[in-house]
């Protein structure tokens, strides 16, 4: 019988997961077709990756007379990387982040959002932060906005490196490509931008920062036996003296992923309500680590 409830517990947590990322989703679109139009369009900017890349096709061919619609070319980019990387990458992931390209170019579609500032610092820096924060809903929902995305964690999982360089790289290359045709003004803007926007995902989005975790406990062997068994991470115990109290005491010392920090916390202070628990940010870390993989979160 407690097996069964502990079955529709998890299954219902699971729905309530799956319809909260549905619906961060939904609004990293909204958010994403607004800063589009709003603007991106309306001060000639570019954003990065694959949707800068659509936005730059659609003003080339309206430059040379043909139609090319940022939509379509959302779709055109997309839809063949992700085809190639699911297998890679995660099945939910490259679900969420279709749903998410997919239904931007929908909207992009049907929707007319109007340009509400007429100063192009202020629609870089408004924008930047929007696009940074519908890139960043994306992400927390276990997605993201499709495109290089896609071909980052692919490469990353085969060759175990990262490939933010060449991504970087990519950028660039799209951008001189935009200044050289419509002005080096609007390119340097459009680097600003994208600058805005990176430094927001960062201030929102920490899925590969890192935290110790030190609780000083009487009782170690009951923490560490409930840590070790809803946690991939090995855990440390020294043996101490409690000076306040004359007593001997163990500080169990652990590194998790920051996501993870509260649930840790949590999880220890269930072990030992009486536990002392202290945190803090892991400049650097070198050794194995396990990352819980896109699809299990």
């Amino acid at each position: 019988m407690k097996v069964m409830q502990a079955l529709g517990q998890i299954k219902k947590q699971r729905k309530v997961r799956i319809m909260l990322s549905l619906i961060m989703i939904f609004c990293s679109s909204l958010l994403q077709t607004y800063v589009i139009q709003s603007f991106i369009n309306p001060a000639n900017l570019l954003s990065a990756g694959f949707t800068g890349l659509a936005i730059l096709l659609d003003r080339l061919a309206h430059l040379y007379g043909g139609f090319f619609p940022t939509s379509i070319g959302i779709l055109a980019l997309n839809i063949p990387v992700a085809l190639a990387c699911y297998r890679s990458v995660g099945k939910r992931f490259t679900l969420y982040s279709s749903i998410q390209f997919c239904l931007t170019s929908f909207l992009l579609s049907v929707m007319n959002f109007k340009p509400i500032l007429d100063d192009v610092i202020l629609n870089v820096a408004f924008g930047g932060f929007l696009n940074g924060m519908a890139i960043t809903l994306a992400l927390k929902a276990n997605g993201s906005t499709g495109g290089t995305d896609f071909i980052s964690l692919y490469v990353s999982n085969k060759i175990h490196k990262s490939i933010w360089n060449e991504i970087f790289l990519f950028n660039v290359f799209i951008l001189v490509i935009f200044g050289a045709i419509f002005g080096w003004e609007y390119a340097g803007y459009s680097i600003v931008f994208q600058f805005i926007s990176t430094r927001t995902i960062s201030a929102f989005h920490h899925r590969y920062e890192q935290i110790t975790i030190e609780a000083t406990t009487e009782h170690p062997e009951k923490m560490s036996d409930l840590y070790l068994e809803h946690f991939h991470h090995g855990m440390t115990i020294i043996e101490g003296y409690g000076a306040y109290l004359h007593k001997r005491v163990y500080v169990c010392k652990t590194v998790v992923s920051s996501y993870e920090a509260h649930d840790v916390v949590m999880c220890l202070r269930k072990a030992d309500p009486k536990v002392i628990i202290n945190t803090y940010q892991t400049t650097n870390f070198y050794g194995r680590f396990y990352q819980k993989p896109i699809d299990d979160m």
